[in-house]
Parts: C-alpha cells; sequence; structure tokens
C-alpha cells in the first residue's frame, strides 16, 4: 500500500499542536512536528526559545527534509504519514516542486484571534511571522482541503470525518482523545509553547476570544485579512 504523506500547513495559535496529538493518537500513523524548523532558524537570525539546541536538534538543510518526508519508509505497521508545518518555515529557497508528492492539507484561524493570542508571548509580530502569504502560495499551488480552528472545537468529530474523507484516509475515533502528557515525537521547543497541550486530552471547548486585539496590531490584522477570507471560502464545512 502506497502511505498517505500529509502535510498540514499553519500558522502559529492554531491548535496545530493539538491537531498533531488527533492525528499521532491513530495506530496506523507516525507524526513529524515541525521537520523545517531548524532549517528556518539556521537560515535566520529570528530570535526563538531554544534556538540553538532546536538548530542542533534536526536536520537544517530543507532538501534533506522533504526527502525525509516524501521518499523515507514509514514505521513498521504505519500507513500514514502526518507532518506538521508551520508556514512561516518555507523560505523562499525551498523548492515547491519538491512537495508534488505531498498531500496537502490547510489549518486556518481568524486573524484578529490568531493576532490577540500571539501578542501575548510576541508583542510586535509581522506578516513574515504568520506565513499567511506561503500558505495561499502552497494552496494555490497544490489545492488540499481547508479547516478552521473554530470549525474542529465546535464539531471535532464532523470536521475531522471531513477532513479524512477529503485526505483519502478512513477516520479514526482514537483522533477525539488522547492521553495528557508530552510525547516522544514532540520537537525540543515543546517546553517553551507546549504546556496547555501537555494538559489536555482532547480537544478543549470552544471560547471566543476574550482578548483585545492591542490597537498597534489592527492594521496587521487588515493585511492578514485577504488571505484569511480566500482560505475560508474554500473550507470544509461540516
Amino acid at each position: 500500500m502506497t502511505p498517505a504523506r500529509i502535510a498540514m500547513w499553519s500558522g502559529p495559535r492554531t491548535i496545530s499542536t493539538a491537531l498533531m496529538r488527533s492525528f499521532g493518537s491513530r495506530p496506523d500513523t507516525a507524526v513529524a512536528d515541525e521537520p523545517l524548523y531548524g532549517f528556518y532558524l539556521a537560515s535566520t537570525r529570528v530570535p526563538h526559545p531554544g534556538r540553538d539546541e532546536i538548530i542542533q536538534s534536526m536536520p537544517n538543510g530543507w532538501r534533506t527534509v522533504i526527502d525525509e518526508l516524501t521518499l523515507a519508509p514509514l514505521p513498521a505497521g504505519k500507513t500514514i504519514h502526518y507532518a506538521k508545518h508551520m508556514t512561516h518555515h518555507l523560505l523562499p529557497e525551498v523548492d515547491r516542486g519538491a512537495l508534488g508528492g505531498l498531500r496537502h492539507a490547510f489549518l486556518i484561524r481568524d486573524p484578529r484571534q490568531l493576532l490577540a493570542s500571539y501578542a501575548k508571548v510576541r508583542a510586535e509580530p509581522e506578516l513574515a511571522d504568520l506565513g499567511l502569504a506561503q500558505q495561499v502560495e502552497i494552496f494555490r499551488r497544490f489545492g488540499g482541503p481547508v479547516v478552521d480552528a473554530r470549525d474542529i472545537l465546535l464539531q471535532p468529530e464532523r470536521t475531522l470525518r471531513a477532513l479524512c474523507d477529503a485526505l483519502g484516509v478512513p477516520f479514526d475515533p482514537a483522533m477525539l482523545s488522547w492521553p495528557a502528557g508530552p510525547r516522544d515525537t514532540d520537537g525540543v521547543w515543546a517546553r517553551y509553547w507546549y504546556e496547555g497541550v501537555w494538559r489536555s486530552t482532547g480537544f478543549g471547548p470552544y471560547r471566543e476570544s476574550l482578548a483585545e486585539l492591542p490597537p498597534e496590531l489592527e492594521q496587521l490584522a487588515g493585511h492578514c485579512q485577504p488571505f484569511y477570507a480566500e482560505m475560508s471560502d474554500h473550507r470544509l464545512k461540516p
């Protein structure tokens, strides 16, 4: 059987780690946590917590990473490979054609909620930090199912069933819950970012963000909106 090699593209603060947990709970699925992160940090001067440790923990060449994602045999008993990607890691030098062997999917979130959340950890984010332009670029080139974080939280089973169907893999109820705690598959950066996911045992209830968007981010939110609107027009509607 030809393995299903899924690339899930999202920005930060979009329940991307919880969705990785969901797929990682399937007995037939191997997961990879942000495999281009080391390349991204080694190629830029962006300061991130644990920067040096991250660079040392994983391959720093994009070609090596993409070859691993598209060509490497899966572990015994696994028929699906799921990679959680941050779209801003997709720097211009990455050959987009090398991504053709993957089944692409996209996780989105309303940019005002995203920015209100992101501002808590980075006070002055830029459009490049969010990867929205790259997400639209990959969607326009390859297509693939789009899911909104809000829909997953409101209707997890129906949304995940629709996502699995669009990706050509069977839905597994194991995707709806998982044991609390870290995983061996978590990146070394997990201790800086994954506290909430480590406490979780499933998708939490949806709550409208109560955080106010800082006034200085209003302009950035406006720049984000057209990217989000284009992707949202194509989202799966459970």
